[in-house]
């Protein structure tokens, strides 16, 4: 299955159909592009049964025809979009493309894998745009929940995408790039065939709120807590945890991080010149000995995750400190659908330690903000860029049909909704061929990738 230079096709490996794991090819003239390489940490029921905590989308598909794979692009550095990269390169041997951010993530996870000095990455800026084979490739900038995200308008011969990847319009990120209006208005203007596009939050009416409006309500929380705060959130959103870092000064408290991944993020987030507060942060093994109303943490485990610091610290086993009745969690993050039971379970422990629990459904003021578009900004962007076809990925089933029932009320003349396998003809023609690919997961386990049954 090859396309010819009529053909511009779009092949959803991953991500289309779920949330995470996202893995995409866009074909043309004998050629594609792979667009995201991510990983999920669970089962489409939620369960974990298979036994692999770590897993990713079978790329045979194109591994099996290497000299016709141009690159990878990787448009933000969640782990659902960059976390299988390390995996799954030296099957597919490619030039990896990145925003500085993102691949100064990726180069940590290739040190390691012993990588780092072995996958060409090329650092890519904000409205760059050049050619990767017979396509032509617009770095088109975003707000979203983590610093230097992308979407890429991937013109050709035959046709043209903008694949949105992740994305909200959010007017006051507090870190990293905004989004431009106008550049989306110009490429509508330009001319767009199709916009493959986020479906996370496609079933939620209104606007998305910004980073910055959350300011106000984790002030009030952490000034009303008598003792410890632990903040739980996604480690990667370093707007947020910028935003905690303010507060600790202003609250007189200090400030650890409990979590490697959440130390490693902003580590990176330092290394790029977007941390901002240049004092030191208390080492995990002192906070211990500081007095409980001085303190504020952040964790890892906001989705009761196993082996995660909250996860950790609900069964009193965190090597450097002990929960006490009256200290407070606030989860700064909603549930990720299918980790409720979890989360439930981690604070059921946390109750039977006399820990308040803070929520956002719990709050008057607002504590956690999506990363993804709601209702009205997916109707504006449809607005903006006025694509002939909508294609919904990065959601379960009722997230993409939710998506594709407002692209036709907002007067997109078509949509095509599918899963992963399912090839998406968006030139010369417009159709969609079911289960054109067979799709398979690969697990991590302690012999390396094994394909999942």
């Amino acid at each position: 299955m090859t396309p010819d230079r009529r053909d511009f096709w779009f092949l959803p490996l991953g991500g289309c159909g779920e949330i995470g794991m996202n893995m995409n090819l866009y074909g043309h003239d004998d050629q594609w592009l792979m667009v995201d390489c991510g990983v999920t940490f669970r089962d489409p029921d939620g369960t974990n049964n298979t036994g692999y905590h770590v897993q990713m989308a079978d790329p045979n598909f194109i591994s099996s025809r290497p000299e016709q794979l141009q690159g990878l692009l990787l448009t933000h550095a969640h782990e659902d979009h960059i976390g299988a990269v390390p995996h799954l390169w030296p099957q597919l041997k490619c030039p990896v493309y990145a925003g500085e951010f993102t691949a100064e993530m990726l180069r940590r996870k290739l040190v390691e894998h012993n990588l780092v000095d072995k996958v060409p990455i090329r650092i890519v800026a904000p409205g760059d745009r050049f050619d990767i084979g017979a396509f032509d490739v617009e770095w088109v900038p975003h707000t979203h929940s983590i610093p230097d995200p992308c979407g890429l308008v991937i013109r050709t011969a035959a046709g043209s995408a903008f694949h949105t990847a992740d994305w909200k319009l959010d007017k006051a990120p507090q870190v990293g790039h905004q989004f431009s209006a106008d550049h989306y208005q110009n490429i509508g203007a330009a001319g767009i065939n199709a916009m493959i596009c986020d479906s996370t939050c496609a079933d939620v009416p209104g606007h998305s709120l910004s980073e910055g409006d959350l300011i106000d309500g984790l002030t009030e929380q952490v000034l009303a807590a008598q003792g410890r705060v632990i903040v739980a959130c996604f480690g990667s959103n370093i707007a947020r945890l910028n935003t905690l870092a303010s507060i600790a000064i202003s609250s007189h408290r200090h400030l650890g991080l409990l979590g490697r991944s959440l130390i490693n993020t902003v580590s990176a987030a330092r290394s790029v010149g977007l941390w901002e507060h240049k004092e030191t942060l208390v080492d995990a093994e002192h906070l211990g000995y500081l007095p409980r109303h001085t303190v504020l943490l952040v964790a890892t485990g906001s989705q009761g995750e196993p082996r995660t610091a909250l996860n950790r610290l609900s069964n009193d086993r965190f090597q450097h400190l002990s929960l006490d009745a009256g200290d407070t969690v606030i989860y700064s993050a909603r549930a990720i659908p299918g980790n409720e039971d979890a989360i439930e379970q981690t604070n059921e422990r946390l109750r039977g330690l006399g820990v308040n629990i803070v929520t956002p459904d719990s709050t008057n003021k607002p504590i956690h903000a999506s990363g993804h578009p709601s209702a009205d900004e997916l109707s504006k962007l449809y607005e903006w860029v006025k694509p002939t076809l909508l294609i919904p990925v990065h959601g379960e089933t009722h997230h993409m049909e939710s998506q594709s029932k407002l692209a036709k009320q907002s007067g997109i003349r078509h949509q095509l909704c599918g899963k992963n396998g399912d090839l998406f003809r968006i030139a010369p023609s417009t159709s969609i061929q079911r289960d054109a690919v067979q799709c398979a997961r690969l697990g991590v386990g302690r012999k390396g990738l094994q394909q999942i049954k």
